[in-house]
């Protein structure tokens, strides 16, 4: 009997199990495929179906039900009352067929298809395809209303955002990249007592979230990087780096609320850095101060108010509730309307 070769039969089990794989990759993704077009298809038939109906409402929810029972008698399970109302809303969200993309699984268009605001379906739809979200990614930066804190940080007025009637809010400078509140749940710090290190520690522990709650764009690029300046080391807590903005993001991580000093000491550490580190075609860096509690007067009354490359911003260890983030963006959108205000009639 030949004496085998483990090299060449390692490599031959790699190249079989590369095969399977990749032909598994191809049935799902043609399973998806079909799924996505034919529940779009059963959702437009349905509709049709009940636009024919003189009481439409009654007439729906009667028909769901003898269609459920129906379909379940013929083919089986997968077509009860809740997925039939599931796809009958999927035509509704996305009734142009052009408009769904392949690329997304049904379950993505299932939590996108609960969104009310069309602005916002459009737009999470557009960044999760961008970015190939999954749909717990999806899920979470719908829950924490991503899309409405990104428009909050606009330096305009929501009105003005909303009659623009644009699905993907203009990102060109650095404070529209940023958010405020973040929201840090993953970190499962709620109900516990920490240092700023082991705040540190958590962020990069869960990195690829952190990441995602940070926005689009961000790179890690080092912990407790240190900057030299005359004998003193300065070490800056999180360095990234963002391809769309292509400039440095420097994040100090503070317990408490925010003060006077936090704010000079990062943007000593901005300037430290545009000297030290940026490259010639790199634009400038920027700083934010991630606090547990932000001070207006700090805000107001600090270089902050004036420097375009420095930021802060509130972080919250727990997921609010839908109302208490909401009430947190009309607080903020409140203030930036008075700023915008304040800053027109100084210009009259």
């Amino acid at each position: 009997m030949t004496e085998q070769n483990p090299i060449a039969f390692s490599r031959l089990v790699s190249a079989i199990t590369q095969q399977i794989e990749q032909a598994r990759g191809q049935v799902r993704q043609a399973v998806n495929t079909a799924m996505v077009q034919s529940y779009w298809e059963i959702g437009r038939l349905i509709v049709e179906h009940e636009q024919q109906g003189n009481r439409r409402a009654e007439y729906g929810k009667q028909q769901l039900q003898q269609l459920s029972k129906q379909l379940t008698e013929r083919l089986g399970k997968g077509f009860d009352v809740t997925n039939l109302r599931n796809m009958r809303r999927f035509y509704q969200a996305f009734p142009i067929r052009e408009t769904v993309s392949l690329e997304l699984s049904w379950s993505h268009y299932n939590l996108l298809a609960k969104v009310e605001n069309p602005s916002a379906r459009a737009w999470y739809q557009q960044e999760a395809e961008q970015h190939s979200w999954s749909v717990r990614a999806l899920e979470r930066q719908i829950s924490t209303l991503y899309y409405e804190r990104l428009l909050a940080s606009q330096n305009k007025t929501p009105v003005e955002q909303e009659a623009k009637e644009n699905t993907q809010p203009l990102a060109e400078t650095a404070k529209d990249y940023l958010r405020d509140p973040y929201i840090l749940d993953f970190l499962n710090l709620q109900d516990k007592t920490y240092q700023e290190s082991q705040l540190e520690q958590a962020m990069i522990s869960n990195l690829q979230q952190f990441l995602l709650e940070l926005g689009k764009g961000f790179a890690f690029v080092e912990r407790q990087q240190r900057i030299r300046f005359d004998d003193e080391d300065f070490y800056i807590d999180l360095v990234f780096y963002n391809f769309k903005l292509k400039c440095f993001l420097l994040v100090d991580l503070k317990l408490g609320k925010l003060r006077h000093q936090d704010i000079g000491q990062m943007d000593t550490y901005v300037r430290l850095y545009d000297e030290q580190r940026k490259g010639s075609d790199d634009n400038p860096t920027i700083g934010l101060v991630l606090c547990s509690a932000k001070s207006e007067a700090v805000v107001k009354y600090s270089v902050l108010a004036e420097q375009k490359q420095l930021f802060a911003a509130k972080y919250l260890p727990y997921l609010p509730s839908e109302d208490e983030l909401k009430r947190e963006l009309e607080r903020e959108r409140a203030q930036a309307v008075e700023q915008l205000q304040q800053r027109e009639l100084g210009n009259e």
